[in-house]
């Protein structure tokens, strides 16, 4: 049973935060797989493993992801300021 007092805001973060953690675990998981596979199949003739393409682009989006979903930009500072900005200007 949920708590009805629950901060709404704080409850959106948090649920963000565990879909972030969530999706580290998977990236970690099927890059594992994807390098395995790699290792045991013929590595074939190219200089850069093909695996690393999906490391490295998919990385990219997560970290993305990540700096969003903690604020690493000061996204969340700027959203504060922006609120309280709106809220002087509904004032005057």
């Amino acid at each position: 049973m949920e708590p009805l007092n629950r901060d709404p805001q704080l409850w959106r973060q948090a649920k963000a935060r565990a879909r972030f953690k969530a999706s580290v675990l998977t990236y970690l998981w099927v890059n594992a797989l994807l390098w395995t596979i790699w290792a045991f199949t013929g590595r074939g003739s190219y200089p850069v493993p093909w695996p690393l393409w999906a490391t490295f682009f998919w990385g990219i989006a997560l970290l993305a992801n990540g700096a969003s979903v903690y604020g690493w930009w000061g996204q969340s500072q700027q959203a504060e300021r922006e609120y309280e900005r709106l809220l002087r200007k509904r004032e005057e």
